[in-house]
C-alpha cells in the first residue's frame, strides 16, 4: 500500500473515533502507553492548560528551547488544514509516513476495555513520536479540561494554567469554580504553577490544590507583571528578573499577557539550572510564529484570519479591530460552534464591521448560518449567508476594494478551511 493511501486510511479511521464522543478518564490512554514502553517518560515536559492562549504560550516555549539548542516535541490541537500540525518536532510537523508508523504503533498495542477517542488515540501517537525522535522537551497542551484529560498521564516539570472561563460545560461543569477544579487537576506534586487566571474564584481554588501538592505557585500581576511602552515594545517585571524592550512576534495586545506567563515559566526553568540565556528568550518571544490567530495574509485587501472560538477571543478580536482597523469597511465571515456563545460573540464582533457573511464549517458541530441571521439581522443589514466558507470567501474578496478588509472568524474550523483554500487559490491574495 502506498504512503498515501495508508495515510488516508489510517486518518479516516482516527477521524471514525469521534462518533464514539469525549470520554473523560485515563485508564485506557495509561494502558496503551505502558505497552507502549511509557515513551512519555523519557523527555521533560511542559503541560499546558487554560481556556485561551495555550497554543501561543506553547509554541512560544517551543520556540525558545529551539533556538536554546533542544530537540523539542510540541503537541497541540485542533489542527488547521493537516493532522501533522499537532504533533511537531522542532516546530516542523511529522511527516506523513511518521503519520503512519506512529497510527500503525498505537493500533498495534492492546487498547484496554473499550476504543480510545480520536483525542486519546491522537495523544498516545505524539508521545509515542516524541519518543522515538528523543525529544529532549515536551510542550504538552491539554486537549479539554485537565484532570481526566488523556495529557494528563505526563510527569511535568512545569504546569502553565493560561486563564479560564465558562467552556465545555456539558464535560468539566457549569460554574468557574468546577471548571478551575478540573483544570487544576495537572498540577503536580512539588512542580511549579504559573496561572494568568483573574477571577478571585478560581485563585483561590488553584492555590489550594497548589499548597495541597507543594506546588509553588505563581500568579501573573502577583508574581510577575508587564507594562506595555510606547514603541510597541514591553517590559517584564518578573519573579527574579526585570527584562526591559521586549517584543513579541504574535499580534494583538493580549499576546503580551501570553509572553509574560512564557517569561516566568523561562525565570522557573532556568532556577531550575536549564540557563536559557536572555538573549535566546528575547529570540524565540519575537520570532514565534502561531497560524490562524490574528494572521494577516494579504494587505490589498487586507485579509485577517482569526480563530476567535469562545467569547474571550472574540473580545480580544473586536479589540484588535477596533484599535487597528477602525477606518476600513471590514466584512466579517463567520461561523461559530454549536457549543460556543454565538449570541455574546456576535455581539463584540458586528459593531466593528460593515457588513458579514454568515457561513458554516464542514464539522458536524457548527452551527446553521440561519441560526447566526437570528442575532446578527438585528444588529446590521448588510448580511448574507453563503454556507460555503469557500464561496462565502470568494464572494467577500471579489466584492472588496483595496482598502477594505476581510476578517474571517468565528472557529478554527473556519480559519482552518480558509487556509486550505487560500493555498489553492493563491490568487485570490494581495488581488489589487
Amino acid at each position: 500500500m502506498t504512503t498515501i493511501k495508508s495515510y488516508r486510511n489510517c486518518l479516516e479511521t482516527l477521524y471514525s473515533l469521534r462518533r464514539y464522543g469525549i470520554i473523560l478518564g485515563l485508564d485506557v490512554i495509561e494502558e496503551i502507553l505502558r505497552t507502549l514502553g511509557n515513551p512519555q517518560k523519557n523527555f521533560k515536559t511542559i503541560h499546558v492548560a487554560g481556556t485561551n492562549g495555550k497554543g501561543s504560550v506553547a509554541s512560544t516555549l517551543s520556540t525558545i528551547l529551539i533556538h536554546e539548542g533542544f530537540r523539542v516535541g510540541l503537541y497541540t490541537s485542533p489542527h488547521l488544514v493537516r493532522f501533522n500540525e499537532r504533533i511537531c518536532i522542532n516546530n516542523h510537523p511529522v511527516s506523513d509516513e511518521n503519520v503512519v508508523a506512529a497510527y500503525e504503533a498505537v493500533k498495534a498495542v492492546h487498547l484496554g476495555s473499550r476504543e480510545p477517542t480520536f483525542f486519546e488515540f491522537s495523544t498516545a501517537m505524539a508521545f509515542y513520536e516524541f519518543g522515538r525522535h528523543d525529544v529532549d522537551w515536551a510542550i504538552v497542551e491539554t486537549g479539554m479540561g485537565g484532570r481526566l484529560d488523556a495529557t494528563n498521564v505526563t510527569s511535568p516539570d512545569l504546569v502553565i494554567i493560561t486563564n479560564i472561563s465558562l467552556e465545555h460545560k456539558l464535560f468539566l461543569g457549569n460554574t468557574i469554580s468546577e471548571i478551575t477544579r478540573e483544570k487544576g487537576g495537572i498540577i503536580k506534586k512539588g512542580v511549579p504553577v504559573v496561572t494568568g487566571v483573574t477571577q478571585k474564584q478560581a485563585i483561590s481554588i488553584l492555590k489550594t490544590i497548589a499548597e495541597s501538592q507543594s506546588a509553588p505557585f505563581y500568579r501573573y500581576k502577583d508574581a510577575f507583571r508587564v507594562r506595555k511602552n510606547r514603541n510597541a515594545t514591553f517590559n517584564y517585571y518578573g519573579i527574579d528578573h526585570v527584562w526591559r524592550s521586549l517584543r513579541t512576534g504574535l499580534t494583538g495586545g493580549h499576546q503580551i499577557h501570553n509572553a509574560a506567563l512564557v517569561l516566568a515559566a523561562c525565570e522557573l526553568l532556568n532556577k531550575n539550572g536549564l540557563n536559557l540565556t536572555v538573549e535566546n528568550i528575547k529570540y524565540g518571544l519575537e520570532k514565534n510564529k502561531w497560524p490562524g490567530r490574528l494572521e494577516i495574509v494579504s494587505n490589498s485587501p487586507l485579509i485577517l484570519l482569526d480563530g476567535a472560538h469562545n467569547f474571550i477571543a472574540a473580545r480580544y478580536l473586536a479589540k484588535y479591530l477596533s484599535e487597528n482597523l477602525p477606518q476600513r469597511n471590514t466584512t466579517l465571515v463567520i461561523g461559530i460552534l454549536d457549543d460556543k456563545p454565538y449570541k455574546a460573540m456576535l455581539k463584540d464582533l458586528l459593531p466593528f464591521c460593515k457588513k458579514a457573511i454568515l457561513t458554516r464549517p464542514k464539522i458536524d458541530r457548527a452551527l446553521a448560518p440561519e441560526k447566526l441571521y437570528e442575532v446578527a439581522g438585528q444588529m446590521m443589514s448588510d448580511i448574507r449567508i453563503i454556507p460555503d466558507v469557500d464561496k462565502a470567501i470568494i464572494h467577500a474578496v471579489e466584492n472588496a476594494s483595496p482598502d477594505d478588509a476581510i476578517c474571517i472568524a468565528g472557529s478554527l474550523y473556519v480559519v482552518g478551511e480558509a487556509k486550505e483554500f487560500f493555498e489553492k487559490r493563491p490568487d485570490l491574495l494581495n488581488k489589487n
